[in-house]
């Protein structure tokens, strides 16, 4: 079956492209991707609910008091707007995961049904419940036609409308590696229109690429201008040494064409933090950052609410998971691991076991691998579905713990991981978390080079940490955990 990607989260046309940049390269551009989508439907939702009244009032128009009064409407069609956008949120439908048609017909199934039983628990505290129940059902219908026209005609547009230009200045590995990756099923939006050396050699090293290579002998503001260049992205590691024209740079910038780094391009498109050519001075004058008090009494305030809530929410479970395991394999329920946190200081992390108790008897710390041999019946199923990691909503309701935030590793793989990991330390800055960033975008970890990218979403979680950030965090992690996406 083919794979569709972004039907739900278009990527934006020229006519957003201006609108958006400003917050791609703020602290809310995680968000910039779910807007135009989101958008979308949020006005599909509330003006098929308008339709579904509109055809009700004209049935019962002879009918006195059938018809509910038009402030009512408006009112349901912004709760069924809204409802529906979380549910489209809940279910994965705004995330950049690659997903067939089947996919995603099944997952909107889902939203519909729950998003109309919602909304009508909502609607009937003060409306009629026979008026209810055929409004919803009409709304579904006209919600359904308006998302195979628009959605189907936004579709053909991406399909041929033109995209952005963008100039890459470099012609090394990262600059290569950038353009194919653009090049590749036009991701992020951007035609690249070719690479431009920093010195005479570079252009040598590219030759057999397939990548249009300019000359230094053409300036790169004649260069935006003869192509249409919306964007530079300089994709240098070594910016001294006067290999990159930044006086041409500067004319591009006055003239109002975005110049922007490697590390602020992925920053800004892939909601990561690149380590490879990542530079102290980047994060020491870049944006974000924030850990003023404000932050920390907002996060820890809602820590102490969504923990206890959930807490009291999860306990039924807590109880048939102990007994469970207690049944399939002999040894304890909990199992506790000193885990490095806040500041670098050891605390103890509580989990249900889901491992033998001989998974580690020689002493020796291991990273759990997929289909893992240690791993227990039960344990099998709660780690799939994270309930194993429902005890440690104590430590976050005590504090040692946060509920969004890097995931805690062990002294052991801390040691080792600060020693090739650049910035590793940056993580202990904020709490540790039961789900984090790059929980929600990547997938199992079990390697070094896995820690490495997965370290790289950590970064991005501590540079633009809000309350957000945490809320979108929260929602996308019900979707990782139903349809059994990421780690």
């Amino acid at each position: 079956m083919p794979v569709r990607r972004g039907f739900f989260c278009p990527n934006p046309f020229n006519l957003w492209d201006d609108a958006l940049t400003s917050m791609r390269r703020s602290r809310y551009a995680a968000f910039t991707g779910m807007i135009p989508g989101m958008l979308i439907d949020l006005s599909l939702c509330f003006a098929a609910l308008l339709l579904g009244a509109s055809t009700l009032s004209a049935r019962y128009a002879t009918i006195p008091g059938a018809v509910s009064e038009l402030p009512l409407i408006l009112a349901g069609a912004t709760l069924f707007a809204l409802v529906m956008a979380l549910m489209y949120a809940v279910v994965g439908l705004y995330r950049p995961t690659p997903m067939t048609l089947l996919g995603t017909a099944g997952r909107m199934a889902i939203s519909l049904v729950v998003g109309a039983y919602v909304t009508g628990l909502g609607m009937r505290v003060v409306a009629d419940r026979g008026y209810v129940e055929q409004l919803l059902p009409a709304a579904l219908v006209y919600l359904l036609v308006g998302i195979v026209f628009v959605r189907g005609g936004l579709f053909a547009l991406r399909r041929v409308a033109t995209l952005p230009r963008v100039l890459i200045v470099g012609t090394g590995a990262e600059a290569q590696a950038l353009a194919h990756d653009l090049q590749v099923a036009r991701r992020h939006g951007r035609e690249v229109v070719g690479l431009y050396p920093t010195t005479s050699d570079d252009a040598a090293k590219v030759e057999d690429s397939g990548l249009r290579v300019f000359s230094r002998s053409q300036p790169i503001s004649e260069l935006v201008a003869r192509h249409g260049v919306r964007e530079v992205i300089v994709a240098v590691r070594e910016q001294r040494g006067g290999g990159v024209p930044m006086d041409e740079l500067l004319t591009c910038r006055i003239n109002g064409i975005p110049v922007i780094d490697l590390a602020g391009y992925t920053e800004a498109t892939r909601h990561e933090v690149p380590i490879a050519s990542l530079k102290s001075s980047w994060l020491v004058y870049g944006h974000g950052f924030v850990q003023g008090w404000g932050r920390r009494s907002v996060k820890r305030a809602f820590d102490i609410a969504t923990s206890l809530l959930l807490l009291l929410l999860t306990a039924p479970i807590m109880v048939l998971t102990a007994i469970a395991i207690k049944l399939d394999s002999p040894g304890p329920v909990l199992y506790r691991q000193r885990r490095v946190g806040l500041g670098g200081r050891s605390f103890l992390c509580t989990k249900f076991r889901s491992m033998r108790t001989d998974a580690e008897s020689d002493g020796v710390a291991r990273w759990a691998t997929q289909g893992d041999p240690r791993v227990t019946r039960v344990g099998a199923f709660i780690r799939s579905t994270r309930i194993d990691e429902l005890p440690q909503l104590w430590s976050v309701f005590v504090g040692e713990m946060s509920l969004i935030g890097p995931r805690p590793e062990r002294p052991a793989f801390v040691e080792t991981l600060k020693q090739q990991i650049p910035f590793y330390e940056i993580r202990h800055t904020v709490k540790p978390g039961i789900t984090g960033w790059a929980q929600v975008r990547f997938q199992y970890g079990e390697s070094l080079e896995d820690a490495k990218r997965k370290h790289q979403f950590d970064l991005y979680y501590v540079k633009n940490n809000s309350l957000w950030l945490d809320l979108l965090i929260l929602v996308e992690t019900v979707s990782v955990i139903v349809f059994r996406e990421g780690q």
